[in-house]
């Protein structure tokens, strides 16, 4: 069923980076046309986002295989970040703390500040990570979020198995045959 997945890498990357795209774009929607504010964990997502897109991108342009190796595997670090706080906002939302904690919270602005004041007080999100402003299927954006990025990430890990397990089973064929 994924054999077109696995045996097209360049390809799969590529609909992984078209994919980023698409839902960068719904939430610059959400956010310019809609009116949703979007929080700080919010934009940390989004930059995840991006540089899962990047790299997916990057690789799938790519023709050589340590690239592709190196570009999926930067990818899934990032989607596991991705999903690390999407999980994390959504673990907020389903159980809101006493006091809002995201207008400033995101992890104490990195516990309490410099990183050169803590990344513009992250990337200047404004919203509040506990509330819930948009859902789809009763799900919010961040449950959307940590799905998307559960996803990509276990697609990512079985391209780097396949294209990893494929070259030492095409080097076994080659010394075989000489």
């Amino acid at each position: 069923m994924f054999d077109w997945y696995f045996t097209a890498p360049r390809r799969a990357l590529a609909l992984i980076c078209a994919a980023c795209v698409a839902m960068l774009a719904f939430g610059l929607y959400l956010q310019h046309v809609v009116g949703l504010e979007p929080c700080p964990m919010c934009i940390v997502q989004r930059y995840a986002l991006v540089l899962v897109a990047v790299f997916t991108g990057l690789a799938a342009l790519s023709k050589g295989r340590g690239l592709q190796l190196t570009g999926a595997t930067l990818a899934l670090v990032m989607a596991v970040a991705g999903a690390y706080t999407a999980a994390r906002q959504s673990w907020l939302q389903w159980y809101p703390p006493e006091v809002v904690s995201c207008g400033r919270d995101l992890y104490g602005m990195i516990e309490t500040f410099p990183l050169k004041r803590a990344l513009p007080m992250i990337f200047r999100g404004g919203g509040d990570c506990t509330q819930i402003d948009w859902t789809f299927l009763g799900l919010s954006i961040a449950n959307w979020s940590f799905i998307s990025f559960v996803v990509f990430g276990l697609l990512l890990l079985g391209l780097l198995f396949r294209h990893s397990s494929g070259g030492r089973a095409q080097s076994g064929s080659v010394s075989k045959a000489a």
